[in-house]
Formats: structure tokens, C-alpha cells, sequence
């Protein structure tokens, strides 16, 4: 049975162009899939329509069980604290340390006056310090996160989205705005979320290679619509033309690459 399930989501934001044209898919628990597609397929408004940051505009989304995309106030926020989220450019508090961002990721379980006042139990700071560690910032935890780099900052965001217990995160970009260490050091701990954790992982990515090499399986987008569904080992030159476009033939892409360690 699919954790996730998208049937027919459309969205609109203006009358003429669709951003989604009757998406469809589903992710099983346990999956790591990545979405690829050039700027503006539309992948970043997929995210944000399966956490209900933006609102279908036709379709449904299922997550575990439960019709996503009818649930209320109450409900919804309940239904996000089991969706962790990753953005491109962090979504820190940067004059706060690492562990009080980190700590963020619980707000969803507190009252409003427990989450103003920063309410958290031994158990939750306890559970903070171990997934810190096992994200190697045992150094920064104390530090601002203004003061850390880019990679560490995504590390934060990980370790703030883990802390939710989530059985889902969904990733946006991750690692667009790094270089290409961090951006590996990132995708490991990923994958790892997914391999050891047993946490099923959604992500956007750009760069075919790296989908390629971390994904169980490849959604391509363009145009909003689904033009690819397959394995990495299914993803053959013709699909990434018929995803990138015109643009597939500036990508540097080796299908060899596929599944290496």
C-alpha cells in the first residue's frame, strides 16, 4: 500500500497555464525517490501541495491513509508533523543556536504558549543531542546558525526535520545552493535516513547524476506534467530529452553513473 498518492493533482496559479497538469503518483513507505525536471517543471509546487503549503487547485493527496487534501485546520497540522520538510535555502532562524532550530522541529506537538515560551522536555533535548551527533555538528550546537556554513545549515534543517519523527521528508532543492562536497555529505545523510532510519525520502533535484545515483526511483517533470516514472536504471537518454527539453543537451550526464556506490 503507498504511504503517499497523488491522483489527477492540478494546479493553477493563473487562468491560462497549468503549474501541475494532472500529476499523478504514488511513493511506497521505505522509498527514496527523486523528482527531476528543469526550473519551473513545476517540481518545487508538488512538495508544497502534498504538505498543503500551497492549495490543489483539482485532484487528491492521500498520505497514509488519510485524504490530505480535505483535511481541516486541526487535522492538517497534525498531518505535518508527520511530513518533514527541507528547503533549498535553509527556513533557519539564524540568530538562534543549532539546537534551539533543531528544537523547532517539536513545535508541531506543543501548544502555542509552550512553543512562544520554547517548553521542551528532557526527552526532546535529548533526542536533539543524538541526531545532531549522528549529523556530525556536535561542534556548532551551541553556535548561531548565522555562523555556519551552507552545508552545515542543511544539516540543521535534517536534523530539524528528523526530530518531528516524521515517516516522510520532503526535500526542495537541497542541494542547489551547495558545492559539490556538501552536496554529497547532504545527499549521504539522505540516503542514510532512508537506508538505516527506514524514514521514506521525496526530493527535488536538478542534477540527473545525482538522482541517478541515490534514487530507488526517478519521477521526471516538465511542464507539469509526469514524463518519467521509472527506475534509474530505466532512465534512458530519450527521457531525459523528453524532461529537460532543449536544455538536455547542456547537462552533463553519465548513465553510467547509475546506482554506483
Amino acid at each position: 500500500m503507498a504511504l503517499l498518492e497523488l491522483k489527477n493533482v492540478t494546479k493553477y496559479y493563473n487562468k491560462e497555464t497549468p503549474a501541475l497538469d494532472k500529476v499523478s503518483f504514488a511513493v511506497r513507505a521505505g522509498e527514496f525517490v527523486s523528482i527531476i525536471g528543469p526550473s519551473g517543471a513545476g517540481k518545487s509546487t508538488i512538495l508544497r501541495c502534498i504538505n498543503r503549503m500551497i492549495e490543489l487547485t483539482g485532484g487528491e493527496i492521500s498520505f497514509d491513509g488519510v485524504l490530505a487534501s480535505k483535511l481541516k485546520k486541526r487535522e492538517l497540522r497534525k498531518l505535518r508533523t508527520r511530513i518533514g520538510m527541507i528547503f533549498q535555502h535553509y527556513n533557519l532562524v539564524d540568530r538562534l543556536t543549532v539546537i534551539e532550530n533543531v528544537l523547532h522541529g517539536r513545535l508541531g506537538y506543543k501548544s502555542t504558549l509552550a512553543g512562544v515560551l520554547g517548553r521542551y522536555s528532557r526527552e526532546e533535548k535529548r533526542q536533539a543531542y543524538k541526531i545532531i551527533k549522528i549529523l556530525g555538528l556536535t561542534d556548532q550546537i551551541y553556535q548561531r546558525c548565522d555562523q555556519l556554513s551552507g552545508g552545515q545549515k542543511q544539516r540543521v534543517g535534517i536534523a530539524r526535520a528528523l526530530i518531528q519523527n516524521p515517516k516522510m521528508i520532503l526535500c526542495d532543492e537541497p542541494i542547489a545552493s551547495l558545492d559539490p562536497n556538501a552536496s554529497k555529505i547532504i545527499m549521504d545523510h539522505l540516503r542514510n535516513v532512508t537506508t538505516h532510519m527506514g524514514i521514506t525520502v521525496l526530493v527535488n533535484l536538478h542534477q540527473v547524476n545525482v538522482a541517478l545515483k541515490y534514487s530507488d526511483r526517478i519521477i521526471g517533470v516538465n511542464q507539469g506534467k509526469v514524463v518519467f516514472d521509472g527506475l534509474p536504471d530505466h532512465l534512458a537518454v530519450e527521457h531525459i530529452a523528453d524532461i529537460y527539453g532543449s536544455e538536455s543537451k547542456d547537462l552533463i550526464i553519465d548513465l553510467g553513473e547509475r546506482n554506483a556506490s
